[in-house]
């Protein structure tokens, strides 16, 4: 069972989470379920991922079968951008939750900082082939996100891929503040700014594709995080193997990683990274891996009038 970290709310959350992004149908549920058996109680899911209702049946199953309570269950969803526009947020997150089959979440995160045209395409595009973005003021999502708390549709709020002017530009309205700010962050694309950003306003990290993607085109010369032979040697030098060296680096730095797979030994070996520390002088040497690749830089949301990846952290 992984350590849990406490929230700006007095929640808890735990420090490692199984993420649901990119799992093939059929595939997610039985990942679930195994993760849950040995142990895992985090779960980060979203609508856009359109496997809710898959993941809800995993759930219903574990509970049902008695292997966790539905309390020791940390779960997570999110809001996708065509649902930005404020009298559609409380109608999205009743959707989750029926999908879910559950009576509420422990987590709701604002999934992008911008919005898209509504509707039931989850990326509409215009004649052209670009995203059709509108200009709803996350300000205004944020306010109905702040309903969903207080409807007891979920217990904490937060948001994930917003910059740090967003975020401050949120935090000076905010009735409920985000416990949460889930970002790409790996060796690759640390984020100490943002993290350090964060931490002093007392906002967790959440790390998505903490491993980077080993589908992630590279630059000339340049090899994927996890065949760096750097990595190979720092991992044979703790008996680990390369992913665990850098779960545990996210966590050290002080962030809560979210892997995603659907392989059981590696569902296994991700979980097993609390019996054994990064000294100081290695910590700093993966630091230096850092040159700001982005595997999810959403490109083709790059004229939506809040995109975030303009701005330095």
């Amino acid at each position: 069972m992984a350590p849990t970290v406490k929230l700006n709310n007095g929640k808890v959350m735990p420090v490692i989470g199984i993420g649901t992004w990119q799992s093939a149908p059929g595939e997610v549920g039985e990942a679930l379920k195994y993760a849950i058996e040995i142990g895992y109680r985090h779960i980060d899911g979203a609508a856009v991922y359109q496997n809710e209702p898959e993941v809800g049946a995993a759930l219903k199953a574990k509970l049902d079968d008695g292997t966790v309570k539905r309390e020791e269950l940390f779960v997570t969803s999110k809001l996708w951008n065509t649902k930005h526009r404020p009298e559609l947020v409380v109608p999205a997150c009743k959707k989750t939750l029926a999908d879910l089959k559950l009576d509420y979440l422990d987590l709701y995160l604002v999934h992008w900082p911008f919005a898209f045209k509504e509707g039931d395409d989850y990326f509409p595009k215009g004649e052209d082939g670009s995203i059709i973005t509108t200009d709803i003021d996350y300000l205004d999502t944020w306010k109905q996100m702040e309903e969903c708390v207080r409807l007891g549709l979920t217990k904490s709020i937060g948001v994930s891929n917003f910059n740090s002017k967003q975020l401050a530009r949120l935090l000076e309205v905010a009735k409920i503040k985000p416990v949460t700010n889930q970002i790409e962050c790996h060796a690759y694309l640390n984020q100490k700014k943002l993290i350090q950003f964060c931490k002093e306003r007392d906002i967790v990290i959440t790390a998505y594709s903490p491993l980077a993607n080993p589908s992630m085109k590279m630059p000339e010369g340049e090899v994927p995080l996890m065949q760096n032979p750097k990595m190979k040697e720092l991992a044979d030098k703790y008996g680990k193997s390369i992913a665990q060296v850098l779960l545990r680096y996210l966590i050290q730095i002080g962030t809560v990683p979210i892997p995603k797979s659907v392989h059981k030994e590696r569902i296994k070996e991700n979980l097993n990274v609390f019996d054994f520390e990064l000294n100081a002088e290695d910590l700093a040497y993966i630091d230096t891996f850092n040159k700001n690749y982005r595997v999810c830089a959403f490109n083709e949301t790059k004229a939506a009038i809040h995109y975030p990846f303009y701005e330095e952290f």
